[in-house]
C-alpha cells in the first residue's frame, strides 16, 4: 500500500521552487544586468526544475493508480479477511467525554463484520475531573483513602483503568462514578478481552491530562489488546496521547482498512499505530493473519 503523504509535501516543494526560479530568471532576464553565461545556468535551472515537476507528477499518477488498487484489494478481501476474526472476543469500550454516535456505530459494525458480540459495556467519562472532589470521595471509603493520599491523578486513572479490563469486584468504579461517568451501558462483571478507547473530549491539561494518562497505561498494563480509535477526520488526533502511554492505535475507522486494522489488533495482532495520518508509523495495516477455524465436536 502506498502513501501520497510524502509525495505531496516533495510536490508543493518542487513547485514552489520552480514558481520562484521563473520570477527571478524573468526578471533577471529583462533587466539586462546578468552575464550571458549566469543567465544560461539559470535558464538550466528551471528548465530543470520544470522537469523535475513533470517526473514528479508522473509518480504521483503512478503512486495514485497503485494506492486505488490498494483500497480496492482491502474493499474485494475484506468479507473474507474479517469473517469470525473476533469471534467469542469480550470487547469494552470508554470514550473520554460523551459517546460519539458515529465512532461508536463504526466500532459496533467492525465487531458485528468480524463475528464479535456486543460490546459487553461502554463507559462515557466526565472530563475534566476535578481531582479534590474525587479525593474527598475516596477519603471517606477506608479501602480506598490511601489512594487518594498518597498518589494522585495519574494513579487513580491507572487503578480505573485496569478495573476496566479486568472486571469482577471495581471498588474505584463503585465510589467514583457519580463523579466521573456521564453515561453508562452494560455491566462490570464480565472482564474484557479486549478494549477499544475514544477520546472525544478536546486535549485536557492538568490534573485531568496526568488522570487520562494513567487511565491509558491502565489499559494498557493487563496484557490484553487494548487500541486507540478514531476517524480520520477527528482533529486533534488523540494519537500521540495513545501512543505516549503505550496504547496502539487506529485512525481511520470509516475506511474498510481501519476496521480491518481495528479487528486485527484486537484480536492480538501486531501493536503499533496504523492508518492515514502522519502518526500511522507502522503502516495501514498490521500483518494479518488468517483466522483459524476452532476444532468442531
Amino acid at each position: 500500500m502506498f502513501d501520497l503523504r510524502y509525495h505531496v509535501a516533495s510536490l508543493a516543494a518542487v513547485f514552489l521552487a520552480l514558481i520562484i526560479g521563473i520570477v527571478v530568471g524573468v526578471g533577471i532576464s529583462s533587466g539586462g544586468f546578468v552575464k550571458k553565461g549566469e543567465r544560461k545556468l539559470l535558464t538550466d535551472q528551471i528548465a530543470d526544475l520544470r522537469n523535475r515537476l513533470s517526473a514528479a507528477n508522473a509518480r504521483g499518477q503512478g503512486l495514485n493508480e497503485a494506492q486505488k488498487a490498494g483500497q480496492t484489494f482491502v474493499q474485494d478481501t475484506y468479507p473474507a479477511l474479517m469473517a469470525g476474526r473476533l469471534r467469542g472476543t469480550r470487547i469494552a469500550l470508554v470514550f473520554v467525554g460523551s459517546i460519539d454516535g458515529g465512532t461508536r456505530s463504526l466500532i459496533e459494525r467492525t465487531l458485528s463484520d468480524a463475528g464479535a458480540s456486543a460490546l459487553i459495556r461502554i463507559r462515557a467519562l466526565k472530563v475534566p475531573i476535578e481531582l479534590g472532589h474525587l479525593d474527598a470521595v475516596l477519603a471517606a471509603r477506608p479501602g480506598l483513602a490511601q489512594l487518594a493520599i498518597a498518589t494522585g491523578a495519574g494513579a487513580i486513572g491507572r487503578e480505573l483503568g485496569q478495573e476496566f479490563v479486568r472486571g469482577g469486584q471495581t471498588p474505584l468504579w463503585s465510589a467514583l462514578s457519580s463523579q466521573l461517568v456521564a453515561e453508562r451501558l452494560g455491566g462490570q462483571q464480565e472482564p474484557a478481552d479486549a478494549v477499544v478507547v475514544v477520546r472525544s473530549a478536546k486535549p485536557q491539561q492538568g490534573d485531568t491530562a496526568r488522570f487520562l494518562a494513567g487511565l491509558y497505561s491502565g489499559l494498557a498494563s493487563q496484557r490484553v489488546p487494548a487500541v486507540g480509535a478514531e476517524t480520520s477526520t477527528a482533529l486533534p488526533s488523540a494519537v500521540d496521547a495513545f501512543a505516549h502511554a503505550k496504547l496502539s492505535s487506529v485512525d481511520d475507522l470509516e475506511t474498510a482498512s481501519g476496521r480491518l486494522a481495528l479487528a486485527a489488533l484486537l484480536a492480538g495482532a501486531s501493536p503499533g499505530h496504523y492508518g492515514l495520518k502522519d502518526t500511522a508509523k507502522n503502516g495501514l495495516l498490521p500483518p494479518i493473519a488468517p483466522v483459524l477455524a476452532k476444532a468442531g465436536g
